[in-house]
């Protein structure tokens, strides 16, 4: 539990309905307890009473009330002293507040209908209840990388703000099928999703579509093994679901190994590689002040597409985005 919270709309959350807008800040959070929440009136935006899918405007204040702790699944079994070992050899960052894991390639942050291995499941490695660390943000099934979760409700909501604000900058290195025409550049697209479950994907949107959602990343070539392929720095402006791999793919280089987002070329120069992409750096604030810059090592899968082409991973060190309109100047702990 905790105390009423008021906390103002950012303007990079203009238009986000409120039901996502909470979720994001507390992922444990279904969308039951919201309904209720609102419903009950406990959820107000700007001292009014509002419905869980209303749309948000930056500015706005929401009254969040307190939220009960996640209870630990009744038929949760303590998971095996082989996975707790695995799960603490997985950090990169521990202090009191923040939990950092280097997530591999494969492994899901959340369970399914077909996935009872996933780091959910392994955070029990920390303990249950106020204990357990909470998720803040997400990667991909295939996605290896850095992984940040709050060790207790408050630092959890902070850092999860942090990402739905944008004042988390994340790097993501990739291999692609060719090489762009220009060094570096700024994807502004907007995307759309279509299918469901499984075959969800994200699509270029066309004009006018009330499903838009806008989308923008930025690019930087790191190497180049012309004409098969490059290895890039990815940085996401936004947070869309798969947005770096459908950006990729409608710029004409899709990322090398993405069984969703590819082409008859890159199906074939990917050539048994698994998805090139990894999380690399995240530079986000502390919940108790200043900044924490965490660098995951890079993945077996990846280290396979860059022994493959030639790639040096030491030739990716310092910020590739620092002298790119944008990007932070700020002072920095790194680690």
């Amino acid at each position: 539990m905790g105390e009423v919270k008021l906390i103002t709309v950012g303007s990079a959350e203009d238009g986000i309905r409120l039901d996502r807008w909470l979720r994001r800040r507390w992922p444990t959070l279904g969308q039951t307890q919201i309904h209720k929440l609102a419903r009950t009136g406990q959820l107000r935006v700007d001292g009014g009473r509002v419905k869980a899918d209303a749309r948000l405007a930056a500015g706005s204040q929401v009254r969040v009330p307190p939220l009960p702790d996640p209870a630990p699944a009744a038929d949760r079994e303590p998971i095996s002293s082989s996975d707790a070992a695995f799960a603490r050899g997985l950090v990169l960052w521990e202090d009191d507040e923040v939990l950092v894991l280097n997530k591999p390639a494969g492994l899901a942050v959340q369970g399914g209908t077909k996935t009872s291995r996933h780091i959910d499941r392994l955070l029990s490695a920390w303990g249950e209840g106020t204990t357990r660390p909470r998720l803040t943000h997400r990667l991909d099934r295939d996605t290896s990388g850095v992984l940040v979760l709050g060790r207790n409700p408050d630092a959890a909501a902070r850092l999860a703000a942090a990402f739905a604000s944008r004042r988390a900058e994340k790097t993501y290195w990739a291999v692609v099928e060719g090489v762009p025409e220009t060094h570096s550049g700024m994807i502004d697209l907007p995307l759309a999703k279509v299918g469901v479950d499984d075959r969800e994907r994200m699509i270029p949107a066309e004009p006018g579509n009330p499903q838009a959602k806008p989308a923008v990343s930025e690019y930087v070539t790191l190497s180049a093994a012309a004409p098969a392929a490059a290895w890039l720095a990815l940085r996401p402006r936004t947070g869309r679901t798969h947005q770096l791999r459908a950006h990729m793919l409608a710029l004409g280089h899709p990322i090398l190994g993405d069984p969703k987002y590819n082409t008859d070329r890159s199906r074939v120069a990917s050539g048994g590689l698994k998805l090139q992409l990894h999380a690399r750096r995240l530079v986000i604030p502390h919940p108790s002040g200043g900044f924490i810059d965490v660098v995951a090592p890079i993945s077996p899968e990846l280290a396979a597409g860059f022994t493959r082409f030639g790639f040096d991973a030491t030739d990716g060190r310092g910020d590739p985005f620092a002298d790119l309109a944008g990007s932070a100047n700020r002072d920095r702990a790194h680690h």
